[in-house]
């Protein structure tokens, strides 16, 4: 469910970057309200299960960490940086000492 909620707000983010950045107005205007329809589907999704808000959105950010870097890669061929990854690197450690001590 987190990794489907990162999915769906790391690609509404992407398209509405793509409609602040388009030069005509239709693509722009159908950029950004697919994005908002997306961003949307990813509010409904991540806040629909009952769980504890707090140690959702701390586990979340590392799906989001992950999905955003895959998103820029690929659609905006920005490869992420050493220091980059380094602090990826802690985001992920961080979200596993909060699954572990969170069971």
């Amino acid at each position: 469910m987190l990794l489907l909620a990162a999915l769906l707000e790391t690609g509404g983010d992407a398209l509405v970057r793509r409609g602040l950045h388009a030069a005509a107005a239709l693509p722009k205007l159908a950029f950004l309200t697919a994005g908002a329809l997306v961003l949307f589907a990813y509010g409904c999704t991540v806040n629909a299960p009952n769980w504890d808000f707090g140690r959702l959105l701390g586990l979340y950010v590392v799906f989001f960490f992950l999905t955003a870097q895959a998103v820029s890669w690929v659609a905006f061929h920005q490869k992420p940086s050493p220091a980059l990854l380094l602090g990826g690197a802690f985001i992920v450690l961080g979200g596993a000492i909060i699954a572990w001590k969170s069971y």
